[in-house]
């Protein structure tokens, strides 16, 4: 990231080689949550974050450095930072859970930011170049959060800082309708034509909804949940459409994953498919809450995800997995997100909704389809809005995540034993 071009939430950044920025650094900052009275802590997280935010104005990459004198086995953790304030709320509420436990936390400056040109900054993008004999503080290079804010910015249109704390995906434009109906003062994406539109929902606590709309196909879903795991969300959760598999869906009737069968290829390299993937177990509980509430026709089960929109075509390999999976619905993109969700430790669901059958004599076609998307979409919206109420009740802090950690993975405070 050049260190003299204007820093903010627009999403074109300057790429370029400027000459030598010579701008100093901000001063280090040091609390010991042991010194601090409870009234304390959330103004010291400010200006901890605070000192983040100004490394990165100078053109510097900020860092943390926390001592945590109850952990046996992982006392110090360190990390790197790129436009912290985009991840501002994040950032306070994890360290005043720290500072709370009794940590102490430095933030400083850490190095001049490279521009995106520089071959070390593409380097330094390889997630597979971690040190895994040092814990993490946070799971990306500054290189690759810097990037991926960028890209947020250009694939959504609007700015990383307006995307809120729950995040939901869909592939269909129908959704975004019905958000903007609920929400009509959503934020908007800023110019038309981009390939992944965003709207938000904000709130004062920053715990909003963002839709995206992700469009069709796993490569989308990927770029998607790629960029915005770096903004660390409360929540993911998938609202598309799927093809039923059983007799007795009807169109219109919900299936909320328990599992997926992973045909979609694009995460197969870096997420071998003998790894379990499955939904965040509390986050189903909400949604399998809200649609006992609303009355609505369920199935729970495997939802076979596929790369190939025209599978019918060539269709016994994939009628096979289908079965032996005992998958109940096909869509294009929630094992993708789901994959994401578990790499990068974002708790994750999937609430699907039937659009057509295609083994019983049911295809989607253009008339039908439209009746239905406008009987389904406002439906659909309220079962996802009203399970994330749940969480935001039952877990103000955001969904507990042991289980979605390596065990030796404290990421910032994390359960006290660690």
């Amino acid at each position: 990231m050049s260190s003299t071009h204007t820093r903010g939430d627009d999403a074109t950044r300057d790429t370029g080689r400027p000459g030598p920025d010579t701008r100093q650094p901000p001063e280090a900052v040091t609390v010991d949550g042991l010194d601090l009275a409870p009234g304390e802590v959330d103004p010291a997280t400010e200006r901890l974050v605070a000192v983040l935010a100004d490394a990165d104005e100078a053109g510097w990459y900020g860092a943390l450095e926390v001592e945590r004198p109850w952990s046996e086995h992982n006392p110090r953790l360190d990390g790197e930072f790129a436009r912290a304030a985009a991840i501002h709320r994040y950032l306070c509420r994890e360290l005043a859970v720290l500072l709370r436990a009794g940590a102490r936390i430095t933030a400083r400056a850490s190095r001049r930011q490279p521009p995106f040109d520089d071959p070390e900054f593409f380097a330094a993008l390889d997630e597979e170049r971690v040190d895994t004999r040092s814990k993490k503080l946070f799971l990306f290079s500054p290189e690759r959060m810097a990037l991926s804010l960028d890209r947020i910015g250009h694939y959504t249109g609007t700015p990383a800082t307006a995307f809120q704390r729950h995040v939901l995906f869909t592939n269909y434009a129908m959704h975004v309708e019905a958000f903007v109906e609920r929400f009509p003062d959503a934020e908007r994406p800023a110019r038309e034509g981009v390939q992944m539109p965003a709207f938000h929902h904000r709130t004062e606590a920053g715990d909003g909804v963002s839709l995206v709309n992700i469009g069709v196909g796993p490569a989308n879903a990927k770029t998607a949940s790629d960029h915005i795991a770096v903004l660390r969300p409360d929540t993911m959760i998938m609202i598309g459409h799927c093809g039923g598999l059983r007799n007795h869906q009807q169109k219109g009737d919900f299936v909320l994953a328990t599992g997926y069968q992973r045909a979609d290829h694009v995460l197969d390299e870096v997420l071998p498919l003998d790894v379990p993937v499955v939904p965040n177990h509390r986050l189903n509980s909400f949604l399998l809450d809200a649609l006992q509430s609303a009355g609505m026709t369920y199935r729970l089960g495997i939802v076979h995800t596929t790369d190939n929109r025209d599978w019918e075509f060539t269709q016994q390999a994939t009628l096979a997995a289908m079965r032996v999976s005992r998958s109940v619905a096909v869509d294009m993109e929630s094992a993708t997100i789901a994959a994401n969700g578990f790499r990068y430790r974002v708790p994750h669901a999937t609430l699907l909704c039937v659009s057509d059958k295609p083994l019983h004599g049911s295809p989607k076609l253009a008339g039908s389809a439209q009746e239905f998307y406008e009987a389904s979409k406002r439906h659909h919206l309220d079962l996802a809005l009203a399970a994330l109420d749940a969480v935001r009740r039952e877990h103000p802090e955001g969904l507990p995540g042991q289980e979605i950690r390596a065990v030796d993975e404290p990421l910032f405070g994390g359960p006290p034993d660690l």
